[in-house]
């Protein structure tokens, strides 16, 4: 760290009279370690923050923009700090301030008629589901970092999940927000509205935006009624094809019921035997594909499994499944559930990957995958191709291995570049995008330009120019 400036000393100062000297940390502490703020989750990128701050109520994060939007010192907004693109850590300059949202994890109401929850920007999803729960309700926001993601950050990059198909990503979930602005401002928006047609939707503006615009310190939520049984389903197919055609019969006969629909390739699967064998993945030996359904109905367990087994049987006899197993009880529901996201952990045990969290319109990603993975074997022979995902939104999580016995970091650095071209122009051609649930941040901010729609970017800046005149929201995240 370089010596700091006389003007960064006084905002430091400055800040700890705001947020009380322990709530504030600098490198210039004693034994001070900001590296769990200042290190991705993947371990990326190591970035160096002016300091970071952890305020305890909107009033403060209102004084604290206030306070860096006079010095011109840039904030970078943090909650769990588990984005997988590298947009919520601090660059190496050592210039900008990290203002973690954690301290702000409160529930602060729950309104059982109007079915939302109003909580804080900095409260676990995970804390927020057992909320829910304990008040005889769901809320279905679903995924693999719910234990230490936040709210916060799920809004700002507007995360999808694992029942995305039934409920919607985080944006279909949220109803109001309240936001501090680029200016310090705040603006009250937690109304619980389903119906407010007053002007500009401000609200979806701020989902997405990845803390460009403003940092959302809390939100009020929409809630559902449990289900009555909630029944998971592992089948065998044989081809991408059978997969979507699976998908077609599920909505059939499920209706919204289907809340989850899950595909997972074979390399996929074998490496979470190979690293993970005490899980014993079903059925992934003999078969290109797997998929993970989940019904949740809302009569009884007996009607859900009559409708599972109708669903299997029709599926049976049109060929797009060659086995299947339903789950007998909920311990062998989350059984196969933790398999699917075991795949993350296990392609970390395998080694260094180059991933991509791309959509496609459910009806081209057959010939996406056969097309994409003839490629890559061609242009960088050897590759191995972990795909898996959220079929049922059209959203893959198609990521690339280095070859048996490579040198992954060489690897990476040789083919990272040319494997991302590859795959984007891919997704282009196949009217996809390239980012689906895990946001744009500083990795895919380069690449932005070349898949965007020149008009939708030309808006885009004209808002943020408008929003955030200075630049000191996140700045060099999903707009250079």
């Amino acid at each position: 760290m370089t010596e700091l400036t006389l003007s960064q000393t006084a905002l430091i100062a400055q800040l700890r009279a705001l947020c009380g000297h322990a709530n504030v940390l600098a490198h210039d502490d004693p034994g001070a370690d900001l590296s769990p703020w200042e290190q991705d989750w993947r371990k990326r990128v190591k970035g160096l923050a002016l300091a970071v701050v952890r305020p305890g109520n909107t009033q403060e994060v209102a004084a604290v923009v206030k306070a860096c939007a006079a010095a011109r010192t840039p904030i970078v907004p943090q909650g769990g700090n588990t984005g997988l693109v590298v947009g919520g850590v601090p660059n190496g300059s050592g210039t900008q301030i990290v203002l973690s949202m954690t301290r702000m994890n409160a529930v602060r109401a729950i309104d059982p008629a109007n079915l939302t929850i109003t909580v804080e920007a900095g409260c676990v999803l995970q804390n927020l589901q057992t909320a829910a729960e304990n008040a005889g309700f769901l809320f279905p926001l679903s995924l693999g970092a719910e234990g230490s993601c936040t709210i916060g950050g799920n809004l700002g990059t507007n995360a999808g999940g694992t029942q995305v198909v039934r409920y919607g990503n985080t944006r279909e979930l949220c109803l109001g927000l309240e936001v501090v602005t680029a200016q310090g401002d705040i603006w009250h928006g937690l109304t619980g509205l389903r119906k407010d047609n007053t002007g500009y939707d401000l609200r979806n503006l701020m989902i997405g935006s990845e803390g460009t615009l403003g940092i959302i310190t809390a939100a009020s939520m929409k809630l559902y009624p449990q289900p009555a049984a909630q029944l998971t389903a592992w089948a065998a197919v044989p081809s991408m094809a059978a997969a979507v055609q699976l998908l077609g019969l599920a909505h059939q006969n499920l209706g919204p019921g289907l809340t989850g629909f899950e595909v997972m390739g074979q390399f996929a699967l074998s490496l979470v035997d190979k690293h993970y064998p005490q899980l014993r993945v079903p059925l992934w030996q003999a078969t290109p594909w797997c998929v993970l359904l989940e019904n949740s109905d809302s009569e009884s367990e007996s009607h859900a499994r009559g409708q599972f087994e109708a669903l299997l049987e029709a599926a049976l006899q049109a060929g797009c499944i060659t086995d299947a197993v339903v789950a007998e009880n909920l311990t062998q529901a989350k059984g196969l559930w933790h398999i699917r996201e075991t795949i993350t952990l296990a392609q970390v045990q395998e080694g260094l990957n180059i991933k991509h969290d791309i959509s496609i319109p459910v009806s081209l990603i057959p010939a996406f995958v056969d097309e994409t993975d003839a490629l890559l074997a061609r242009e960088v022979p050897g590759v191995r191709l972990v795909d898996f995902g959220h079929l049922g939104d059209g959203n893959l999580h198609y990521n690339v291995q280095a070859p048996q016995g490579a040198d992954e970091k060489a690897f990476l650095h040789d083919f990272e570049d040319k494997v991302n071209t590859l795959v984007f122009d891919q997704v282009l051609k196949f009217k996809g995008s390239i980012s689906a649930e895990h946001g744009v941040g500083e990795l895919k901010v380069g690449k932005l330009p070349l898949y965007k729609d020149p008009t939708a970017l030309a808006m885009m800046r004209a808002v943020k120019k408008a929003l955030d005149p200075q630049n000191i929201m996140n700045p060099g995240r999903v707009l250079a």
